[in-house]
């Protein structure tokens, strides 16, 4: 399965890099944006590449083998992007990238239960390397009330109580062990679709947010991010639910209030057309880009 990468040439144009500067890429995956940049630039850019994913990060390394510019990846989580600025010896960036949506792969491929279509072990952890969280242990362990609480506020999701009391009756009877498992749960509760989405899709985000710490890790990277900027460097994030969104909008906000940045777009760029019908999971997408005075 290919994964395109979202507003990939919108974020091009707004980050802007040029020859000479170091670009980090603080969730590479297999390195879509990041590619379009070092073919660009080849050996006159460095590019630092950032994710938890050790499968996606050995396929992007082969497939950037051939490619001229200058790149270095890690696996870590982009909240500690500051300790691997640190091992490279930099100090500060000219432009960084979050685009915070799961690829293709991830979704379908990784065997950890994000996709309420498969019959896969109910993990949703963003490392396939052991996690003390994971959201087996949430649907099965966690009082009703946190979880119809985690499944309102991070899923958004209108029916969270009914689907928490619906966990609760099923886990009597069994353990729930895997994604398809959870998602007849919920189908059971409230039906299959909800417009265009699966009735499962909110509450499957709610675990995966909550399993992975998805908006307090958000917070930190992009302060992190911000910092770790140059003056003129610039900050791109591509969101995919109102949650990081808001997050990312109200720090931008606060950031150009104290005089310290200024909006590249003064409202968030979206695919276009021709892009949500090739690629429906974009639909969704937003793209923010600040400029650090």
């Amino acid at each position: 399965m290919t994964h395109r990468s979202v507003l990939l040439q919108e974020s091009i144009d707004g980050l802007d890099v040029k020859e000479g500067e170091i670009f980090l890429d603080a969730t590479f995956n297999n390195g879509g944006h990041s590619l379009e940049i070092c073919r660009k630039l080849e050996e006159q850019v460095t590019i630092i590449g950032i994710d938890l994913d050790s499968d996606a990060l050995d396929k992007a390394r082969a497939r950037f083998k051939k490619e001229r510019c200058h790149t270095s990846l890690y696996q870590e989580n982009f909240r500690n992007l500051d300790r691997v600025l640190e091992k490279e010896g930099i100090r500060s960036v000219n432009a960084i990238l979050f685009d915070l949506g799961f690829s293709s792969v991830q979704l379908e491929e990784s065997g950890r239960g994000f996709s309420f279509k498969r019959d896969e072990p109910l993990l949703m952890t963003l490392s396939k390397e052991s996690q003390n969280l994971t959201a087996r242990a949430i649907v099965n362990e966690w009082d009703e009330k946190y979880l119809e609480t985690i499944i309102r506020y991070y899923g958004e999701e209108r029916s969270a109580k009914r689907i928490a009391r619906a966990i609760v009756l099923a886990r009597e009877d069994k353990q729930i062990e895997t994604a398809l498992e959870l998602s007849k749960i919920i189908e059971k509760e409230i039906g299959s679709r909800r417009g265009k989405t699966h009735s499962a899709t909110k509450t499957f985000q709610a675990l995966r947010i909550t399993v992975n710490d998805e908006l307090y890790a958000l917070s930190e990277g992009i302060e992190k991010g911000f910092n770790a900027l140059t003056s003129g460097g610039r900050m791109a994030v591509i969101s995919f639910h109102s949650l990081e969104d808001r997050i990312v909008k109200r720090y931008f906000k606060k950031m150009v209030s104290e005089n310290k940045a200024l909006l590249v777009n003064k409202k968030p760029l979206t695919p276009q057309e021709e892009e949500r019908k090739e690629n429906p999971r974009s639909r969704s997408a937003k793209l923010r880009i600040i400029r650090k005075n």
